[in-house]
């Protein structure tokens, strides 16, 4: 079975993208309120929870949301995909050869 011929490699290329999407995300918003926030002096922070809130919301904040964005793509997004050979194909192509 030839690689661009399996289903199965294109939905795990679009799951791998979307993956990959996903940590781009993770990486933007904590660099921007990391150092979108923090990048102040620190008498001028303001504080969520006892937390400076350039923290709050680049590593609390940021790993709910992702946390949340991750189990939203698995549950509507990601497909089950089997790891054995299709029985029939692998048979069809070796009557093919």
């Amino acid at each position: 079975m030839k690689k661009g011929t399996d289903w199965r490699y294109r939905v795990s290329n679009r799951e791998a993208i979307m993956g990959t999407v996903l940590a781009i995300l993770n990486f933007i918003w904590w660099y921007a309120f990391a150092y979108g926030l923090g990048g102040r002096p620190i008498k001028e922070y303001t504080y969520i929870f006892g937390f400076p809130a350039w923290f709050f919301y680049s590593c609390i904040m940021g790993f709910v949301v992702f946390t949340i964005l991750v189990w939203i793509m698995v549950k509507f997004f990601f497909k089950e995909v089997p790891f054995e050979l299709d029985e029939t194909s692998d048979k069809e192509e070796g009557d093919a050869q």
